[in-house]
């Protein structure tokens, strides 16, 4: 059964002009986003545990498609070029570090290329978000990240910041809460760019998956 939040955010994404959809589960997710994906077209990716662990990465691999991979074993230079390739693919598949239920899009980047990605260049976007990453507002949204979503990819990364050894953002620690760019001068940093995706002026580029269940951080 949908929870009246997703309701609320679904209801919210559609008055942004982006699609929302309700799916139970991250097997229903993964078969809606390539339902929505032509054979032979360009897909890009942003960086996701949420993707990975639905196994999107593999059937991008293996499908008729022509996957931009950014994860396959290349030089510097050539991972530069997949990214650079990426901002004009047909498809950008990714996740999103929250959700308001305020019909808001909030991600915060590292390298950037895929915020860039969910802005401008690729003819559609379609987010995967599990029910975890629903927030209430902006500001919730900006403390997920800085209690939740950067500490764990900073695990992940094995990025030496002020959180991976805290487990939150030092801005939180000092008592700043949500001051959105506020944080560590680690040269390991991920949060370097931050963007907030409100009302879009192509309806439906965006396309937004909301699953019953967590996914990812």
């Amino acid at each position: 059964m949908m929870e009246a939040r997703i309701e609320k955010t679904m209801d919210a994404l559609r008055r942004n002009n982006m699609a929302a959809y309700y799916v139970e589960n991250g097997v229903e997710a993964a078969a809606l986003a390539f339902s929505f994906i032509a054979d032979n077209a360009s897909v890009a990716v942003g960086g996701s545990a949420t993707l990975s662990a639905l196994g999107v990465i593999d059937r991008l691999r293996s499908g008729p498609y022509r996957f931009l991979d950014r994860y396959a074993d290349m030089d510097d230079a050539a991972r530069e070029a997949v990214f650079t390739a990426s901002l004009s693919a047909d498809v950008l598949l990714t996740s999103s570090n929250a959700v308001t239920e305020n019909g808001e899009l909030y991600n915060v980047d590292g390298t950037c290329n895929r915020i860039s990605g969910i802005t401008y260049g690729p003819k559609s976007v379609i987010v995967i978000a599990g029910k975890n990453k629903i927030v209430p507002d902006l500001e919730a949204a900006i403390l997920r990240v800085k209690t939740v979503a950067a500490p764990l990819n900073c695990k992940r990364l094995s990025r030496r910041t002020y959180c991976f050894e805290k487990g939150v953002c030092a801005s939180v620690a000092a008592g700043k809460g949500a001051e959105m760019t506020a944080g560590c001068q680690s040269p390991d940093r991920i949060c370097r760019s931050y963007v907030v995706t409100g009302p879009q002026a192509v309806k439906e580029r965006i396309k937004v998956i909301l699953v019953n269940e967590s996914l990812g951080f």
